[in-house]
């Protein structure tokens, strides 16, 4: 089918339309009504480590203003909410002593939600742990998955009557080879043997708590989000190919593998193991049991998805533990990320997703952009880049469905403008523009633009 026959179809009747955030990003009230520290507040106190030296504590104030936020959502037509609970808000140490103010937020949030008729996503983890935990090991320690596990069982309790669609965690790349190998992120650790135990810790926390929420709540639909690039040879040489290789291994099956039931990547343990960079087994935390744990079937995958990856073959530098350079191709947009806009990499990894690996289902759970905004004289925000992205990438998502990809809705990222983790407020990724200062909120263009879209269940032109 053509892509121009691909746009002028409609979406499947079953098809959701949301948008999505995370709690840290957008909650502010970090010291509000009994909430505990997580690793960000402490990484945002560390100079040097945010660009702007910024932080999330106040964000977009989403913890007093959510029912403007829902208000918002219900004008642009958003029929699916992916927001996440703050672990710390819940249970501040970690472990032990619930905070009832924490989850009574959460009531209300999606209270909120049900009576305007959007559907609420829950994530449980979107990165913000529990300081108090860290201080004990952090992911690193096997202790923290068994920790996780609680923690689920009490939002779920509380919210599982409402709630029916669960993801366990966002993005375990980030969570383990961002913040523990690459050092970028929070707690900024730069060793990859812990972050290799990381990796192997969260997704262990994974499969305890699938089981766990099944019990607690009727008919629920469970999945985790795993993020994705699309890895492409620089040159036909045999060792760019190899490169694309390791990068697809390291980045994506890494993760994939493993929650599919086919164990750790061998050649990517090899890489790891080989000339000595790794000190001790690249599998070292793992356990008998744990594969089976970690496969637990679940009736969704998530899909976080923005751009590609050009990769060239190098030595390995101890600096960040990759034997690829990325290139950048000179003719490709890119976006203020610095991130090439690819909306064919959407396609095919769905695809490939939907042929190797057969997911029941899928959401793109997160697909966005960042741009720079400049209100006009009128206060618009006509963000045509972003508009253009947000039609290509849904009328790539249509043309998987076409190819028999069970895609089953989208969620834009984000709903607002927010704090970009390293990054700070430099970069804005919103449909709905923030005023930082004054907390106000103007729709963009591109807010308009998949109103159009979710009211007439098409791609259309912009």
């Amino acid at each position: 089918m053509s892509r121009r026959m691909s746009q002028s179809a409609s979406f499947p009747d079953d098809f959701l339309f949301g948008a999505a955030t995370s709690a840290y990003q957008i909650e502010g009230a970090a010291r509000d009504d009994g909430r505990g520290e997580s690793i960000w507040d402490r990484f945002c106190d560390t100079p040097g480590r945010v660009l702007d030296g910024s932080s999330g504590a106040e964000a977009c104030d989403h913890y007093r203003r959510w029912p403007d936020d829902i208000t918002l959502m219900r004008g642009l037509g958003i029929q699916a909410y992916r927001f996440s609970v703050a672990w710390p808000r819940v249970v501040p140490s970690g472990r032990g002593v619930v905070n009832a103010r924490g989850l009574d937020f959460y009531d209300r949030l999606v209270d909120g939600l049900l009576a305007t008729r959007i559907q609420p996503f829950v994530t449980l983890y979107h990165w913000d742990l529990p300081q108090a935990l860290q201080d004990r090991g952090g992911w690193a320690a096997r202790e923290t998955s068994e920790a996780f596990v609680e923690y689920a069982d009490h939002v779920s309790r509380r919210l599982g009557d409402r709630v029916r669609d669960w993801i366990t965690h966002n993005e375990p790349w980030c969570i383990s080879i961002l913040s523990h190998a690459l050092g970028v992120h929070a707690p900024g650790i730069k060793d990859l043997r812990t972050a290799l135990a990381v990796a192997h810790h969260v997704l262990l926390s994974h499969g305890l708590a699938v089981p766990v929420i099944r019990a607690n709540v009727p008919q629920a639909r469970v999945g985790i989000t795993l993020n994705f690039e699309v890895n492409l040879p620089a040159s036909p040489s045999a060792a760019d190919h190899d490169a694309a290789r390791h990068g697809d291994g390291a980045f994506n099956r890494w993760f994939l593998d493993p929650v599919f039931g086919r164990r750790y990547p061998a050649d990517i343990v090899a890489d790891y193991e080989s000339g000595g960079r790794l000190p001790g087994s690249a599998l070292e935390a793992v356990r008998p049991d744990d594969y089976a744990i970690m496969s637990v079937p679940t009736d969704f995958l998530g899909v976080n998805y923005y751009t590609r990856q050009i990769v060239r073959s190098q030595a390995v530098r101890e600096s960040d533990n990759l034997p690829v350079t990325l290139v950048r191709s000179p003719e490709a947009e890119r976006t203020t990320m610095g991130w090439d806009v690819y909306p064919q990499g959407l396609y095919d990894l769905l695809c490939r997703l939907h042929f190797e690996y057969g997911p029941s289902a899928m959401y793109v759970t997160e697909n966005g952009s960042a741009f720079v905004d400049v209100p006009d004289r009128h206060g618009r925000v006509e963000d045509a880049p972003r508009l253009a992205y947000l039609r290509d990438h849904l009328a790539a998502a249509r043309r998987a469905i076409d190819a028999g990809v069970p895609l089953k809705g989208y969620f834009g990222w984000s709903l607002l403008d927010n704090f970009e983790w390293e990054r700070g407020y430099t970069q804005r990724f919103g449909l709905v523009r923030v005023d930082y200062a004054t907390q106000a909120r103007t729709p963009k263009a591109s807010a308009e633009y998949y109103a159009r879209v979710i009211r007439e269940r098409r791609v259309l032109d912009a």
